[in-house]
């Protein structure tokens, strides 16, 4: 993800003053970052049930989010003054250039201590040559060489135009080539291919890698210079274990973490997300059940499956026809053909002919397992069909929770006029954030409860399950329903006692879910 933000991030040659600078002209908004402590009650928390699942979702374990699991949201801005401040500590122990530490960051996905332990095991050779740059404690005689004044053109070696010595730039490689040469080619590995930290010298056979200050040096086109600038601070947040970007559309934020952990973060714009791998929060289902799923439901292989074991083409029209008898006898129902041939065999159907008597006699193994796939086959699809059914209608469900957040704030203001203070509305709303995490809950319950296999620990799970459904759905009723005068107190009461029953019945399944993980009680069906 790029953010759209501008940055302000020089990558210089006097990269000690440079970062100096930025890190004293950041130094206040380092101290604006706001640290998220995860208890937080619904109701307090920005955003509620966008469309697309992007508002509030199910909190953690047992219904509260882990306190222990602290993070930080971050802007673009903080992010690239965190950049900084790794280049810089690093470089208080290697001395090296700052553009020449960023690569070697990146080449170890921003680990200091992996990069600490290979520059000091006494092989700096081979550690850059991995990295692929050039050791800057070493002088290159071909640089040297080629930085001299020359008053005779030279042809580049791109273009073969010929052009004063001066013109020309390079690598510590040695190799050199026109500057317009340079500019193009760093426009073009920029812009079309997306290319950042990995653009190497245009030499043939040339691995070397180009530094941020030639790129910033050569390339005069604003755009182009913001867009490598997003490049590269998009690969720092994606090679670093402790960051991860908002997936929310047009957010732009990152949250930086402690340790990388399955656990619920929420960005600043109010998308609540699983840090390990950044789907909509989840619980209980863990991450791997959950890719499997996605996996899954965007691959029509399932329907695909299950349209191959029942429907056959005509062997002589080729138009599809599906079984819908036991009788293997079929006949077109293409009218201009009406052909009748066998369904296991495809061949023509001559009942005292040796077509017939050749298919039933040598062939009869072959058609009864055909007959055992196609059950199968059709059993597995019904299975994944209740379970997909589930799932969707909760999320349906859950999208359109948002509209009630409208309706309920009507019947509030209108309960207010029923001589009711504000406070004592607010049940309504406190109802509305229990239902979305019921929803958000159930609807992964589903996932889970497709992989398990049946044991007593499923039993009581399911029992679980059905409870907090039938629940959910009776508050969901409670809170479409019309408050006049004359039933204002009896619905009051009857939300309040479903909402906390719900609370209660969802916070009881995922205990005993996750009690199932730590004891190793669930059983697991494997695709």
């Amino acid at each position: 993800m790029d953010s759209d933000e501008g940055y302000n991030y020089e990558f210089d040659e006097d990269e000690e003053c440079s970062e100096d600078s930025a890190a004293d002209e950041h130094e206040d908004d380092l101290g604006e970052v706001e640290l998220v402590e995860a208890g937080l009650g619904v109701s307090e928390r920005a955003g509620i049930c966008g469309e697309g699942g992007g508002g509030v979702l199910g909190p953690g374990p047992g219904g509260e989010e882990d306190d222990d699991y602290r993070y930080e949201v971050l802007t673009a801005e903080q992010i690239l003054q965190h950049m900084v401040e790794c280049i810089r500590e690093v470089n208080e122990v290697i001395q090296n250039p700052a553009t020449i530490t960023r690569i070697l960051l990146s080449h170890f996905n921003w680990d200091k201590e992996k990069l600490m332990e290979r520059y000091f095991d006494g092989n700096l050779e081979k550690l850059f040559s991995e990295c692929h740059v050039i050791n800057p404690s070493k002088k290159s005689r071909t640089r040297q060489m080629n930085t001299r004044s020359s008053a005779q053109d030279m042809p580049c070696q791109i273009c073969y135009l010929n052009y004063p010595n001066s013109y020309f730039t390079g690598l510590e490689c040695g190799h050199k080539f026109c500057m317009q040469c340079w500019s193009e080619y760093l426009t073009t590995k920029i812009i079309e291919e997306g290319m950042g930290q990995t653009i190497s010298c245009p030499a043939h056979g040339c691995d070397i890698l180009v530094d941020d200050n030639t790129v910033m040096r050569l390339i005069t086109d604003s755009k182009v210079k913001l867009k490598y600038q997003h490049l590269i601070t998009n690969s720092f947040v994606e090679c670093n274990r402790l960051l991860k970007w908002c997936p929310a559309p047009d957010c732009h934020h990152v949250v930086k973490v402690q340790y990388p952990d399955a656990k619920p973060v929420r960005c600043k714009c109010g998308r609540q997300f699983c840090f390990n791998c950044g789907e909509n929060w989840h619980d209980p289902v863990k991450c791997k059940w959950l890719k499997k799923w996605i996996k899954k439901c965007d691959d029509d292989s399932e329907t695909s499956n299950w349209i191959a074991a029942n429907t056959k083409e005509c062997p002589k029209c080729h138009v599809t026809i599906e079984k819908d008898g036991g009788c293997n006898h079929m006949v077109c129902r293409n009218q201009n053909c009406k052909a009748e041939f066998c369904w296991v065999c495809l061949g023509p159907w001559e009942p005292h002919g040796s077509a017939w008597y050749n298919c039933n006699r040598y062939n009869e193994d072959d058609a009864k397992a055909a007959r055992d796939a196609q059950e199968r086959s059709r059993a597995a699809l019904q299975r994944y069909l209740f379970y997909c059914n589930r799932y969707m209608n909760h999320m349906q469900s859950l999208r359109f929770e948002h509209k009630l957040y409208a309706q309920v704030k009507q019947k509030m203001e209108e309960m207010q006029q029923h001589n009711m203070s504000w406070i004592e509305v607010q049940f309504l709303k406190k109802a509305v954030d229990v239902l979305c995490q019921c929803r958000s809950t159930l609807m992964y319950t589903y996932v889970f409860a497709f992989y398990l296999k049946k044991n007593n620990q499923s039993i009581i799970f399911e029992n679980n399950q059905a409870d907090l459904e039938n629940a959910t759905e009776v508050l969901s009723g409670y809170l479409e329903r019309d408050i006049s005068q004359d039933s204002l107190q009896d619905i009051k009461q009857k939300v309040q006692d479903k909402y906390r029953y719900c609370e209660s019945r969802r916070r009881v399944l995922l205990l005993h879910v996750h009690e199932g993980y730590e004891k190793d009680l669930w059983e697991y069906i494997e695709d």
